[in-house]
């Protein structure tokens, strides 16, 4: 069974740990020195003397090399010396570019954690990162970088890890201790797993290490880059046959003078020495620094567009590019979390604007409307900054402290003038019942002209079935079954459109409650509105992709999100027709080398997927060039 399967006592009864106590200290000395120190391992470092030797390695340099010998012994003192430093040139023009970016590496084993805070013996220390050993039970709390892959077994209910670096989901992610029953699920939906990488971004918890070093996840991607094999570029190749091609014709060109000026009864040693002439004279001595200072200018207008190119090469073949394969989030998308909807009072509203600028206007039916003729519109807004921990910082742009979702709450708010700042005078904070995933809601309580009041919001499906009530145009009745029925298609309609859907609602609590439970708290609500957002698309991403289209350029999203979201944006950008496919990581498992390189050509999006996905995904696309 995997890690994620086991339930808490399967999983220490595996590691043969205490959930209390941890490892005794001379048990985890043993499991060191059979595992090995927890650290990523380096491949054999290039020393930059074999770097700049490397820049020597092409056929038409070593053309040009011989060039300057045959120069220097025909006493052609200046063609050897311009020959000479053009070769020097080229070569420390690729060296100084490559030895720049000779990193990778270096860059993954900063993302892993140098110290961490572990129980051995049942005593409470912090040790270095590296001497971690499977069946280690370690603290994590927010702002940790989780130093090893490890298995939760106990929580806060508000824990939650960014793992954006591992799987591309830009959002903090939702963790339990619970035992999961698929066999198969992709790294992105292991919610009781945290990985080496990644970090805590709200909660605290206990875990247990289940891998370490080379075996962790990221330790995968690590051994994934060391054995990868560069292949030559379309230029270097050009290059390499031309160098072969000029000296093919050179010779038998000198060959063929060289034959006929014995024939005619020539000096041997005068035509000796006019035939080498004539093929260092026809041997294109500048082609190669042409070449390299062209790639060089070229690699310069990348800096300035923040690319970083590894190798001189690799600028050439972003012009020969037939595919390219992107991610979603802040990519193709702003990495901003926009509400674009907002269903109440009967109405279903639509919201202008993206991102987190508090600018934009209100339709209804595609006209525009004053927002203070809507009170159930200005009330499920002003709920949903009520109920919501982020902040929106107004200071040199609009940036949002806390959960994306939760700030695109407040901006929508601002659109219509209000603002969490001003309202939580008038509604100030008493409690607070945060989200977890079992509940799948948050309520916050605050008090109002000595009134509490409970504001609630969560997944529609659920908070409905907690609603006793609906506030309609200023009156509150009943909710019955229509009522339901109707909030739901509403919900559907969104969700069809790749939208994330929250339902807002509160409950006037009675002033004597003391003590505020959610299974006391959460019941017997009043359902407000739903609020309805997506990160949108870039529209400079729209134009880049249009023009790629005209390029003949194939644009393929893989992206750690789902795929229903991933399917739509990628809908809305132009490049999923028809006949496109989308795929998750758990379906192309599926697949075989051979079927997927098949339809390979007819995939543009691939969602919920992990690094040795996309390494898949490339290799299937090479197969076709």
């Amino acid at each position: 069974m995997h890690h994620w399967q086991l339930d808490i006592d399967k999983l220490i009864n595996t590691f043969n740990t205490d959930i209390a106590q941890g490892l005794t200290t001379q048990e985890a000395k043993q499991r060191l020195e059979k595992y090995g120190f927890n650290q990523l391992k380096e491949a054999k470092a290039i020393s930059p003397l074999v770097i700049f030797i490397d820049q020597y390695k092409d056929f038409i340099v070593w053309v040009l090399i011989a060039s300057a010998i045959i120069s220097g012994f025909l006493k052609e003192w200046v063609d050897s010396i311009v020959i000479i430093a053009i070769v020097i040139l080229n070569g420390i023009l690729g060296f100084i570019q490559e030895f720049r970016a000779e990193k990778s590496l270096q860059a993954l084993k900063k993302l892993s954690s140098p110290n961490s805070k572990v129980i051995r013996d049942g005593i409470h220390n912090t040790i270095s990162s590296s001497e971690l050993v499977p069946g280690d039970l370690i603290e994590l709390e927010a702002g940790d970088n989780i130093p090893a892959d490890s298995r939760v077994v106990w929580m806060t209910s508000n824990f939650s890890a960014l793992e954006s670096s591992l799987t591309g989901e830009s959002t903090p992610v939702l963790k339990t201790n619970i035992a999961l029953e698929e066999k198969e699920i992709s790294l992105a939906d292991r919610a009781n797993m945290v990985y080496m990488g990644t970090s805590i971004s709200s909660g605290k918890a206990k875990a247990i290490v289940v891998e370490t070093g080379m075996n962790t996840e990221l330790g995968k991607i690590a051994g994934m880059i060391q054995n990868i094999e560069e292949e030559t570029t379309p230029l270097q190749k050009k290059l390499d046959q031309f160098g072969k091609l000029i000296v093919y014709i050179c010779f038998a060109l000198v060959g063929i003078i060289f034959l006929i000026g014995i024939l005619r009864g020539g000096n041997i040693l005068e035509l000796f020495m006019t035939a080498v002439s004539l093929a260092v004279a026809a041997i294109p001595e500048g082609l190669p620094a042409i070449v390299t200072i062209s790639l060089a200018l070229g690699v310069q207008r990348m800096v300035k567009r923040h690319a970083l190119i590894r190798k001189l090469p690799s600028v050439e073949t972003l012009g020969s590019a037939t595919v390219i394969c992107s991610d979603k989030t802040g990519t193709l998308t702003k990495n901003e979390m926009t509400v674009q909807a907002v269903y109440s009072g009967g109405n279903l509203f639509k919201i202008t604007g993206i991102g987190y600028e508090p600018r934009g206007e209100f339709l209804l039916d595609q006209k525009q409307i004053v927002i203070q003729n809507y009170p159930d519109l200005n009330k499920t807004l002003l709920s949903g900054i009520l109920c919501n921990g982020a902040q929106l910082n107004k200071n040199e742009g609009y940036k949002i402290f806390g959960d994306p979702t939760e700030g695109s709450l407040l901006t929508a708010a601002g659109k219509a003038n209000l603002w969490k700042e001003e309202k939580e005078k008038e509604f100030i904070l008493v409690d607070e019942i945060p989200f977890d995933s079992e509940r799948k809601k948050m309520t916050i309580i605050r008090k109002n002209n000595n009134q509490l009041i409970a504001f609630t919001k969560g997944a529609p499906d659920i908070l409905l079935n907690d609603c006793a009530y609906i506030e309609e145009k200023g009156i509150i009745r009943k909710i019955n079954d229509s009522d339901i029925k109707n909030v739901l298609k509403i919900n559907d309609q969104l969700a069809e459109e790749a939208m994330r859907v929250l339902a807002i609602c509160y409950r006037n609590l009675d002033n004597s409650i003391s003590k505020f439970e959610a299974k006391e708290i959460e019941k017997d609500l009043t359902f407000i509105g739903l609020a309805a957002m997506i990160d949108p698309p870039r529209p400079e991403a729209k134009k880049a992709i249009e023009e790629c289209i005209r390029a003949g350029i194939k644009t393929v999203m893989i992206t750690g999100d789902h795929k229903n979201t991933a399917i739509a944006i990628a809908r809305a950008l132009g490049f999923f027709t028809e006949s496109s496919i989308g795929l998750t990581g758990e379906e192309l498992d599926k697949y075989s080398e051979e079927e997927f390189s098949k339809i390979v050509k007819n995939i543009s999006v691939y969602a919920r997927v992990s690094p040795e996905h996309k390494l898949r995904i490339v290799k299937a696309w090479r197969k076709h060039l």
